[in-house]
Formats: structure tokens, sequence, C-alpha cells
């Protein structure tokens, strides 16, 4: 595959990949562009983002423009004469005279199998619908909202333990795999890119904290999705005795109660099992506000839970 001159976009830890990968593959990546550096930790103190952090190791020089409109920055992207410009989790709005720049346009690599999970936030969405398969697609960058043809789709597997996180992390590997398989076939541009499904479209919006927050009128299958989807952020949580209990892991147990959805039916060593709307959901990984993670079965043993209503 011949080296082509690239114009790289992304922020988060899911852009990594897909840069590492071009720069492996030594493509000439011209300039990367990320988001402007935000506060972070107790400090607040403003921090990079990771696609600029690496971008720094690998000697690439990095932009961080507050918006892409204006005449200035489609000059500096045209003066540069990009072949592609390939954008993951960047962030910002791509305006139309920049996407019609690069010679063979925008890819965009997308955490999920198109036109299901349009938008922010398709890993968790995917987990909390309980979908049985996500994946990547490799797709040429419109106007619209995650609606251009599609060059490549790549599947994966959701497990039954897949949190947020770890689905994540996976799809951030598959993601860099699957742009390197996809461009020698862009490059070529002897056939184009597939046009979306016009069915099937669902809109994967952005995660709010205020949705952590537990109901336990859902079935224990819904809770449980719930929590994976949100390890590790925002994290689901419930109230115990008026204080914000985060819930890490939990699965559905076997079994039924006629105790109020929230009410414990028990506490043991090998978790907290709590009644929910249908079924029964078995806690295993809990954090009291400005305590450590720790078994459920550690909580059960340091907090009282006769007679505790989780919720209320």
């Amino acid at each position: 595959m011949s080296s082509l001159k690239v114009i790289f976009a992304g922020t988060p830890e899911f852009s990594v990949s897909a840069l590492d990968a071009l720069s492996a593959a030594g493509h000439e990546i011209s300039l990367v562009l990320t988001q402007p550096d935000r506060p972070a930790g107790r400090g607040r103190k403003p921090t990079p983002s990771p696609v600029k952090q690496r971008a720094l190791e690998l000697g690439l020089e990095v932009a961080q423009p507050v918006s892409l409109r204006g005449p200035e920055m489609a000059a500096k992207f045209a003066a540069l004469e990009p072949d592609v410009m390939v954008v993951v989790a960047y962030g910002l709005i791509i305006p139309r005279p920049i996407l019609a720049i690069p010679r063979l346009g925008c890819i965009n690599i997308h955490a999920s199998l198109l036109p299901r999970w349009r938008g922010a936030a398709p890993i968790q969405r995917a987990i909390l619908a309980g979908d049985r398969e996500t994946g990547v697609c490799i797709m040429q960058m419109d106007a619209g909202l995650d609606t251009g043809p599609v060059w490549s789709a790549e599947s994966l597997a959701i497990e039954d333990d897949d949190t947020g996180g770890s689905l994540h992390d996976k799809l951030t590997v598959l993601g860099g795999q699957a742009l390197m398989r996809a461009l020698p076939a862009i490059m070529a541009a002897k056939s184009g890119p597939a046009p979306q499904p016009g069915e099937g479209a669902c809109y994967a919006s952005k995660l709010d904290k205020s949705e952590a927050m537990i109901d336990w009128n859902d079935s224990a299958e819904a809770i449980a999705r719930r929590v994976r989807a949100f390890n590790p952020w925002p994290v689901a949580e419930t109230l115990y005795k008026d204080k914000r209990l985060r819930i890490w892991m939990a699965r559905p147990e076997p079994g039924v109660s006629k105790a109020p959805p929230g009410s414990v039916v028990c506490g043991d060593k090998h978790g907290v099992v709590v009644a929910t709307g249908d079924g029964l959901l078995r806690l295993l990984q809990v954090q009291m506000p400005g305590k450590r993670n720790v078994t459920a079965g550690e909580f059960a043993n340091a907090y009282p839970l006769a007679d505790v209503c989780l919720g209320s």
C-alpha cells in the first residue's frame, strides 16, 4: 500500500489505535487535530487529550482549534494538500468546505454497525439495549450525523460480562485494524462505499449522569445492563440510607421475591441480592461515598442491611 498524506482528527483514547496504525503503516501524518486541553483531576489542571499526548510522542504537529469553521481553517488544510482526513471521535463538526478538501474525502471510524447507533455513545447504548452484536464501520463522511456511506463493517459479539469499558477497549483495537484493511479499497476507488440502509437507524445520545440512578422497578436484566454499560462512567448508583451507593458490578440472580423493588433480600459473603420489578439482582462490587470499591460481600459485612430498601 502506497503512502498517503493524512490529516488526523481525534480526541479520546478510542482514537489512539487508529493514529498508531496510520503511523506504523508509514503514512505521512501532516497534522493532528484534537480538542483543546480540558481541566482534569483533583487539581483541575488543563490536561492534553490522549490523542495529543500520543501525537507529541510520535513527533507530529498538533492543532487544537475550538472550531473548524471559517476560511482560515479551510485555507490551512488546503495548503497541506491531504489525500485523506481520518476522523475518529474528534468531537467537532467538520464543515462542508473541509469535507471537500482531501482528494479521497474524510473517513470516519464509528463504533457501531451503522445505521444502528448513530451519535455520541454507541458503545454504551448497545449494551443498554441488550444488543448481542456490535462492531465498527469505516464510513465516508457527509454533512449528516453518521449518515455517510460505508466502506466496510466488522462485527464483534457483545459478551454477557462486557462493560462499557471492556467493549470500548475491544472496539478501539478493532477500529485501527479495520481502517488498515479498508484503506486499499478506498485508495483504489474501483468501487464506492455502500449507502446505509434506510431502516434501522437509532440515535445514541450522549451519556448523562442523571441516567446513572437505578430504578428498581426495572427488571433485573435491564438493571444489570445499566450497571455494565455505565462502568467505568458515569457508574450506576442507588441510595443506601440517603447516601449514594455506586454499583460497579451486578448480575441477574435466579429466583423470585414478593418483596418491593429495591428491597435487600439477603446479604452474605457472596454478595447482596436485591428485589427488582422483575427478578432478583445480585450486587457484586459496590462503593460508598469517599470509600474504595469493595465486593458486595465486604459491604454486607460492614453495613446493616436488615429491612433496607435501596433507592429510598
